[in-house]
Order: C-alpha cells, then structure tokens, then sequence
C-alpha cells in the first residue's frame, strides 16, 4: 500500500515520475506493467555498462554499451544523472526525456537511489517514489531466485539495499511491491490520476 502520498495528485502539465528501490524489488515488472497500460506516458530506457541478462533487449530493458562509450555521453553532457551501481554504471538519455515533457508526455524514469538524488536536484517537482519488497526476507529470496549472479554479487546488492531503503524519507511517496499489477496502479495514480487505464483505452 501506499504509505506517503504527495500533494497534488494531478499537474498542470506533464509530470515527471522517478521510481526507485533496492535490487530485486521488481522495479522493472512494475515498470513494464505501466508500459502496457499507459502506452502514452514516455519511459525512459536508461544507458547501461552492464551486461544484458536473459530475456532483456537492447533498446527496451537498456541501452547497453561499453566504458568507453558511457564516458563519452558524460563528457558530452547527454545524460541527465548518472551513477555507479555494484560495479557497473547506469544513466538517463536526457534528450529524449526533455523533448517527451516539451511535447506535453508525463514521463517515467527507472533508476537507483543516487540518480534519484541527482534528479530531484535538478529537477525540484519531480515525483520520487520508492518501491520496496513486503519483507526483506522477500528480497533476499528475489535475488536468489533470479540467478543471474554469484553469492557474493548478491551480497553487495544486499548491503546496498540497506543503505537505499533507509534512505526512503528523501521519497514522496513508497509503495509495497507485493503484488506487480497492483503496485502499477498505485503509481499510476500518483502520477496522472486513476482513471489513465481507461483513458488509454488499454483493455484490461
């Protein structure tokens, strides 16, 4: 459930939303159940120096690419936040993100807690929201099921879980990923209100 809630629901204008939580929380189920609802909102696809998992697609989950290249984006100032995350580093494209809210989209990014930071800096009316898990024992289980890393990496992933859900005071809203299609929703309705599914003529 949704714990905090912020001020006005609805803005005058497109709205920018940032959703943000620990490794394993299922930030991107939550995410690409939004894009199925809400195929007018602009998701950002983040640049990344990590490698696709199974099942990812370059272009969808991330812009993958090597070191080089993600430095070359900073230098040339193309990212709107960037930041290291258990060895690897993730930003946000920021000019497709200014052209989607020029042109009136709402917009959605997916990042980790220090991007997070950088946005709400730069952009002040930025909605962040946290998405946590129901336990933490649910997160530790999350991470194991999904294999795609050795005990160690797990464990880094979990030290740095910590440090970001302590940090959930700096967030307008949190809301409890128990369940994806509900979690969706909430968001949301944070975002542009609760009548968006029908509005996107998406049939459920």
């Amino acid at each position: 459930m949704t714990t905090r809630e912020p001020g006005p629901i609805k803005a005058a204008g497109p709205r920018l939303a940032v959703v943000s939580g620990p490794s394993g929380v299922g930030k991107s189920s939550v995410v690409a159940e939004i894009r199925r609802r809400c195929p007018q909102l602009f998701v950002s696809v983040s640049v990344t120096t990590r490698s696709p998992r199974e099942g990812e697609r370059p272009g969808e989950h991330y812009h993958y690419v090597d070191m080089a290249t993600f430095a070359g984006l900073i230098e040339r100032g193309e990212l709107l936040e960037h930041a290291e995350y258990a060895g690897n580093f993730y930003g946000t494209p920021a000019s497709p993100l200014r052209e989607a809210l020029a042109a009136g989209r709402s917009a959605l990014l997916e990042i980790e807690l220090q991007g997070a930071r950088q946005i709400r800096a730069a952009m002040p009316g930025a909605l962040l929201v946290m998405l946590v898990p129901p336990s933490w024992d649910v997160l530790q289980l999350r991470l194991s099921d999904r294999g795609t890393e050795d005990p160690a990496a797990r464990e880094r992933r979990l030290r740095v879980a910590r440090t970001e859900l302590e940090a959930v005071g700096e967030f307008d809203a949190l809301i409890v990923n128990d369940d994806v299609q509900r979690a969706a929703e909430e968001l949301i309705s944070l975002m542009v209100g609760p009548n968006i599914s029908e509005a996107s003529g998406v049939n459920e």
